[in-house]
């Protein structure tokens, strides 16, 4: 299968950039994205959400969410590091696209909003995106975005998905990105979620000092988990003993 995204490169990042001093991005010489769903895990600061970013900023995304045409600012946060990342195409193009951050995505439907708010006026509802964001629930704003807008050959990059989503709504977020991602279509995910990265067929990088290819049950997300639902007594007792 050729993928719109196979691998990335780093050029030389400068010194005095922050993210010169993130581990993870600094061991970087490529990466390889060849698969139908590729998951970053790591600690908090660990750089896989702010390689995400560079990522999508590099293919042309807005910084804060939504597709290729989106151009709004919230808050000019984002750092350049998409200046330094060189991504190696596959021969096809994507026919959809959307780069989706859990943090951000009010400010997306915010923008949705006043991008069709005469079309809503007279009653349109946005099926397309899944209906009116700001008339639902955050969790289910952003499910139904997943489940309508996201098709097959598309490209997506996700950054914790699951922060919107119960678990219950994880699972059939899962079963939309296998069903999409066995169509053509290829994710890119930075994840804390022990529960979507349980997906076949998907490669995972774990982000630490460098980054590293693991197996699922590798992950810290997963051993904390299974360690607390399996012994919580046990957990709760370790952690506030004196």
């Amino acid at each position: 299968m050729d993928f719109f995204v196979k691998e990335i490169k780093m050029k030389p990042i400068p010194k005095g950039k922050y993210y010169a001093n993130i581990p993870s991005i600094n061991s970087i010489d490529s990466l390889d994205l060849s698969s139908p769903i590729t998951f970053f895990m790591g600690e908090n600061g660990s750089g896989k959400s702010t390689l995400l970013e560079g990522i999508a900023v590099n293919l042309g995304f807005n910084a804060e969410g939504g597709t290729v045409n989106f151009n709004f600012a919230t808050k000019d946060t984002h750092s350049n590091l998409s200046e330094y990342i060189q991504i190696i195409r596959g021969a096809r193009r994507p026919v959809d696209g959307f780069f989706l951050r859990a943090e951000s995505y009010y400010n997306v439907a915010t923008y949705l909003e006043d991008i069709y708010k005469t079309e809503i006026a007279l009653g349109y509802k946005l099926d397309y995106y899944g209906g009116i964001p700001h008339e639902r629930s955050h969790g289910q704003a952003f499910l139904g975005l997943i489940l309508n807008k996201f098709k097959p050959n598309g490209l997506y990059i996700l950054d914790e998905p699951e922060a919107a989503l119960s678990p219950q709504n994880q699972l059939t977020f899962m079963a939309k990105i296998y069903e999409l991602s066995q169509s053509g279509a290829q994710f890119i995910i930075a994840t804390h979620s022990p529960i979507i990265t349980a997906l076949p067929n998907a490669k995972i990088y774990n982000f630490n000092e460098s980054i590293q290819e693991i197996n699922y049950r590798d992950s810290d997300s997963y051993q904390i988990t299974k360690l607390t639902l399996d012994d919580p007594e046990r957990m709760i007792h370790n952690l506030l003993k004196k």
